[in-house]
């Protein structure tokens, strides 16, 4: 395409923008044909169609999941919901219950919907954050492509994004995936869309963007760890440029430059704050007993180290290849990295380009910060990634690598419009027969892709049932003896790995002596015989130690064992008297 034509789209929908408020956040529903062969930012209105489609689709995979009952397969999903469920469902409720370690916006996302019995139960709680999370991220996907591609590969773009298995599967969970990519999408795109504004001097919207970006990135700090380090370089993108601007635009930008840097700072300050405050260390997230790093320490055999730990070459190979299996059926996701690393390097080589820059293209290339990051987590952060492909041949954290499926998205359908302009370039009639069937190819490709990802369950969807199958078995029996004790009187158990079996009995948290209750909880594992009528110990966890310490009082009614999970017994107290206990 020539820079006359890129810059000729530009100027039309320039001209078309005068019919809505400059600066506005919102489009109007009025949507204007571009020229196809033009790469112009979004008309008025087009975004919404794609928002509604990814509504659609998340409610068909939600459907699917609920009949199979997928949405509880995650420990850690069945984790979001009860941190949910006790800022309310507690002996002492509050935003102390939050914890130290996972970031509050998505709990506090499930609130108007966790005490609703049901919803808990069934995992439902979570469906409409985690759906209207993957709706927007399509919608971000589109805008961000209109600015890189013609329309039809924008299509394309979207297609492999939206239609991806393993990520329609986590936009019906309560797990965090789905949400922070649409917030770390749309935090491009406003990056994008600020910058370009303010190098064509229309610092109307430069500013509204630039504070979207900032409240943006406070969602992305309270989101996931991930959104830390974006949030800083997109910080690093918004100073860079102004700092090249003319003076007077500096002049003007710099008050609204000072209020986005303490939006930005402010998530991370506050999430200090919280951890000194109640967790008693400012860096409980980092060093604390359910840190990353301690938990490694206690589940690693003695002296022996995941393949990855402090070697960058391994750490990269594991990220890259769970990036490609997450995006691609079979051993496609080679092509689908190459045909990325291709696009990115299309989006360096075009950068001086004046109506590239206009647009601000190059910014994009943020969609590729996962890369470092996960590479440098998995070497330092003690965040190992397991999956079938790669020995030990096993699954965990799978899931982290859905967060490079946008940036191979968007510079994989970007390489892909690049062979077709090289293919219609060519002599022959039957290669440029080629080419006009190239993007509607590579869109049956898209679908099969998701079609044959979803026959054989896709990789994060097979980890969630690997992983899952003795726990739950566990959860059912200990749900069906937590089912027969009365509910007004008090169950100690701990609730850090398998709080499924007190969701599943539907059984209020209020009614559990457990980790959420600080102060009682110390004091009931010195004597669990005068705080509890039953106590429920899982081998190897605080309460059997505390019961193995203070036996006394204490008579066992049961013995649960499943394959593959530790033992739970379960005790009445012969000394527990109503009230004694305060």
């Amino acid at each position: 395409m020539t820079e006359e034509k890129q810059t000729g789209g530009w100027l039309a929908n320039q001209s078309r923008s005068r019919l809505r408020k400059r600066g506005s956040l919102r489009e109007e529903r009025v949507w204007v044909p571009s020229d196809p062969e033009a790469v112009t930012p979004v008309a008025p209105g087009e975004t919404y169609p794609f928002f509604v489609m990814g509504v659609v689709l998340a409610f068909v995979a939600l459907y699917v999941c609920y009949r199979h009952s997928y949405l509880l397969l995650y420990g850690d999903a069945v984790a979001h919901l009860a941190i949910a469920r006790r800022i309310l469902d507690a002996r002492w409720p509050g935003l102390a219950q939050l914890g130290g370690v996972w970031l509050p916006l998505p709990h506090l996302l499930m609130l108007p919907f966790i005490m609703n019995m049901r919803m808990w139960q069934t995992g439902l709680a979570a469906a409409p954050m985690s759906v209207l999370s993957y709706a927007v991220s399509v919608a971000g996907v589109w805008r961000l492509t209109r600015r890189m591609m013609r329309m039809r590969w924008a299509v394309v773009a979207v297609a492999f994004y939206a239609l991806n298995a393993n990520l329609l599967y986590l936009a019906t969970t309560a797990m965090t995936e789905a949400l922070f990519l649409a917030i770390f999408v749309w935090s491009v795109v406003a990056t994008m869309e600020s910058i370009a504004a303010l190098r064509q001097g229309d610092l109307t919207t430069a500013r509204a963007r630039m504070m979207l970006a900032g409240l943006l990135i406070l969602c992305q700090v309270f989101t996931r760890y991930d959104g830390w380090i974006i949030g800083a370089v997109i910080w690093l993108c918004f100073a860079w440029s102004l700092w090249g601007s003319a003076p007077e635009v500096r002049r003007r930008m710099s008050p609204w430059f000072v209020l986005f840097t303490v939006i930005v700072v402010m998530g991370p300050l506050l999430w200090f704050w919280y951890n000194a405050h109640f967790e008693g260390d400012w860096l409980d997230f980092l060093r604390g007993p359910y840190s990353a790093k301690q938990i490694e320490l206690r589940t690693a055999p003695p002296g022996q180290h995941y393949r990855g730990w402090h070697n960058m070459g391994w750490s990269a190979l594991f990220f890259t290849r769970t990036a490609q299996v997450d995006a691609a059926a079979w051993e496609s996701g080679f092509g689908v990295m190459a045909a990325a690393l291709y696009g990115l390097w299309v989006v360096l080589r075009r950068r001086g380009e004046a109506a590239v820059r206009n647009r601000g293209e190059l910014l994009a290339v943020l969609l590729w910060i996962p890369l470092p990051f996960y590479i440098y987590s998995i070497a330092y952060g003690s965040v190992p990634i397991f999956i079938p492909q790669l020995w030990p041949h096993a699954y965990y954290n799978s899931r982290y690598g859905m967060e490079l499926l946008p940036a191979l998205a968007v510079f994989g359908a970007l390489a892909a419009e690049r062979l077709e302009v090289w293919l219609k370039a060519r002599g022959p009639a039957g290669v440029r027969l080629l080419g006009t069937l190239w993007q509607p190819t590579v869109i049956l490709l898209c679908v099969a892709n998701c079609l044959v990802m979803m026959y054989s369950l896709p990789l994060v969807l097979q980890e969630a049932v690997v992983n899952a199958a003795s726990r739950l078995t566990l959860e059912d029996d200990i749900a069906f003896s937590i089912e027969e004790m009365p509910k007004n009187l008090p169950v100690m158990m701990s609730l850090t790995d398998h709080v499924g079996a007190v969701q599943n009995a539907g059984r209020d948290l209020r009614s559990m002596v457990s980790e959420n209750d600080g102060q009682e909880w110390r004091a009931a594992l010195k004597d669990p015989a005068r705080y509890a009528a039953y106590v429920i110990a899982i081998e190897g966890d605080p309460v059997a130690k505390a019961v193995a310490a203070h036996p006394k009082g204490l008579a066992e009614l049961d013995v649960i064992c499943t394959t593959g999970q530790p033992c739970a017994h379960i005790y009445q107290s012969l000394l527990y008297r109503p009230g004694q206990e305060r």
